[in-house]
């Protein structure tokens, strides 16, 4: 049987792969393999991971992965590392659940980012979320940076040719005060009432975030829509942490 015959450009793209190699050599981060930043392989077992569906205040909320392993590294890579090159299977899965979100709501919903931390935003210098949302090839203009904000999150700009500068702002949280160290409890008490959401009244809303775990923060994003009159149709994250 004779393999099937590469076209010039995916000669020329494994032409340049090799060339960087030789300059800034990257090892796969799955499995090590070289001249790759995420080989085919692992690739392809990424994108055979399931797509995960919860409940958070009583809104769908589509995840695009399971927070666990590879999915895990690659998240963790993006956000701690600033690994932008690592982007691309996470973002393809996401930017599709927004579209497909967006396409099942009334016309004229806005894409609102939950706030992502503001210890966060000023280390990387950009938000990870935006990215992923761009890269997917989410609606031009859901999202805008506003990298330095000290109180405000990044606020996304309207979709879908709307006039509105809605947005999720969040305080900054008091030093040395993270969520990390308390109880389920203390967690809801600590985030109840600490966004709030301008600018929504009488529109419909698709919350996007990162990574969704207890939902406590998701939850209390959908609190503040509904306090200033909006209705959150969906809400949509890069990944679920199963319980």
């Amino acid at each position: 049987m004779t393999p099937a015959r590469r076209s010039p450009a995916e000669d020329l793209r494994t032409a340049l792969r090799a060339v960087l190699g030789l300059f800034l050599p990257v090892d796969c981060v799955g499995c090590g393999a070289p001249d790759r930043s995420l080989c085919a392989g692992c690739r392809t077992a990424v994108a055979a991971r399931p797509a995960r569906v919860r409940l958070v205040a009583g809104v769908r909320t589509d995840a695009a992965f399971e927070y666990e392993g590879l999915v895990r590294t690659l998240l963790l890579e993006l956000k701690l590392r600033s690994r932008v090159d690592l982007a691309g299977p996470l973002a393809l899965r996401f930017g599709a659940l927004v579209r497909r979100a967006l396409a099942e709501a009334p016309a004229g919903t806005l894409v609102l980012r939950v706030p992502p931390s503001v210890r966060g935003s000023r280390r990387r210098g950009f938000d990870p979320v935006v990215l992923l949302l761009r890269r997917g090839r989410a609606p031009e203009g859901s999202a805008l940076v506003r990298p330095g904000a000290r109180v405000r999150g990044p606020g996304p700009a309207p979709v879908s040719g709307t006039g509105s500068g809605a947005r999720v702002r969040g305080p900054v949280p008091a030093a040395g005060v993270g969520q990390k160290g308390l109880g389920a409890v203390e967690r809801v008490v600590a985030t109840v009432g600490t966004l709030a959401a301008p600018d929504v009244s009488g529109r419909t809303v698709v919350l996007v975030d990162d990574v969704v775990t207890t939902g406590v923060t998701l939850a209390e994003a959908v609190r503040a829509v509904r306090a200033a009159g909006g209705t959150v149709v969906r809400c949509v994250a890069v990944a679920s942490v199963e319980e």
